[in-house]
């Protein structure tokens, strides 16, 4: 068993799709019109067969206070690996990214979380 695909909700699908796109460096997988909303995927560019990554619409009720809970509590919805933690802080804080932890060394683990402007914490992390 492998993780195939997991999401994250977004307030803008194409708002979304840009920050993780152009700014994150995902490439987009799949982009499937279902009524108002699609079925948007993106991928690593080093893995394109690999876990997509579900930009899912905001809609459902129960997802503000879900994620209004997990920002106020500082907790990411979702991490991402990273080769160097320090440098992609630098490279996505150079781009304008807001940070809501910097680079945090605990032991082997490099962790910092970002605000991806569509209503989420990201932790990128490094083990190592």
């Amino acid at each position: 068993m492998r993780i195939h695909l997991t999401s994250v909700f977004v307030d803008d699908q194409d708002k979304a799709l840009r920050f993780y796109t152009d700014v994150l460096g995902f490439v987009k997988k799949h982009d499937v019109p279902l009524g108002t909303d699609r079925w948007l995927t993106v991928v690593s560019p080093e893995d394109p067969d690999g876990t997509e990554l579900l930009l899912e619409p905001s809609g459902h009720p129960a997802v503000r206070p879900y994620r209004t809970a997990l920002a106020q509590d500082g907790i990411p919805a979702a991490s991402f690996a990273v080769d160097d933690v320090r440098a992609e802080f630098d490279r996505l804080r150079g781009l304008g990214v807001r940070f809501t932890q910097e680079p945090l060394e605990m032991g082997t683990i490099t962790t910092a979380v970002l605000d991806d402007t569509c209503g989420n914490l990201i932790q990128i992390a490094h083990s190592g």
